[in-house]
């Protein structure tokens, strides 16, 4: 294992599989405390198992992200028992593809919610923290539809392109105490969530409108939030990085 975070404590959040779990292993991978959390319990035990099985050491934590007092408990509770938090990564994320007309309240409340609430409260959670140590990095998870737009999926995109204005904003507040805080707008990438929501097919087909001809596999955009997080990354704050094959040269 490379130790280049090698003292440092992240969270990793919406950790039970695809991108979240590429996440927490490849920070793991470079020496950091894994601290996941998700609502699936079960997905997030073999998150567990697959970065004690690599010597990394981890935590989990299983609430709803929404849950603003549960996220607080996470982060007292990871302050005592590892002494800091450096670096958290705000993934969690759901998707649905719909039109407006079949978006009501429920819907929009539950997108906001776990984009923005759980991204927001996240980092209010963990910068006192950071601050105290002098050294913080935030990486916050958006989409490439927040900066070019779709054809569906609005209360999504409006979500992800709240993440990016919370991104610039922290950057401005935070870069004073030494925190960075940037944003990752990814392209297609296999993971579950999106299986459910297009099947195979469907993304066969969103690939071939790549200028690289495919999607990427989580570990990919990983390597982006493992870059972010190190030191080499230390003069980049607010700035969002979109590993997407290509897809917005060409535009939706």
């Amino acid at each position: 294992m490379n130790q280049s975070l090698g003292g440092k404590v992240a969270i990793v959040t919406g950790a039970a599989s695809g991108m979240g779990r590429a996440h927490a292993i490849r920070l793991a991978a470079e020496g950091a405390v894994a601290i996941v959390q998700d609502i699936d319990g079960e997905g997030l035990a073999g998150t567990e198992e697959l970065i004690r099985r690599e010597g990394g050491n981890v935590a989990a934590f299983v609430f709803d992200i929404t849950d603003i007092s549960a996220i607080d408990r996470m982060a007292a509770d990871v302050l005592a028992r590892f002494g800091g938090i450096d670096i958290l990564v705000n993934n969690a994320g759901i998707g649905i593809d719909r039109v407006i007309e079949d978006i009501d309240q429920a819907a929009f409340d539950q997108m906001i919610g776990v984009h923005v609430k759980g991204s927001f409260f996240c980092g209010r959670a963990v910068v006192p923290a950071m601050k105290r140590r002098g050294w913080g990095r935030i990486i916050n998870v958006s989409s490439r539809w927040a900066q070019a737009g779709h054809h569906m999926a609005s209360d999504y995109i409006a979500a992800k392109g709240a993440i990016l204005g919370l991104t610039k904003a922290w950057a401005k507040e935070l870069a004073p105490f030494g925190i960075t805080v940037n944003a990752i707008a990814p392209g297609g990438v296999w993971s579950r969530m999106v299986l459910e929501n297009l099947g195979e097919e469907g993304v066969r087909r969103e690939e071939r409108e790549v200028p690289l001809g495919r999607w990427a596999q989580p570990e990919e955009i990983a390597e982006s939030v493992a870059f972010l997080a190190s030191d080499e990354a230390a003069f980049i704050t607010g700035q969002v990085i979109s590993p997407n094959g290509g897809k917005t040269i060409v535009g939706f």
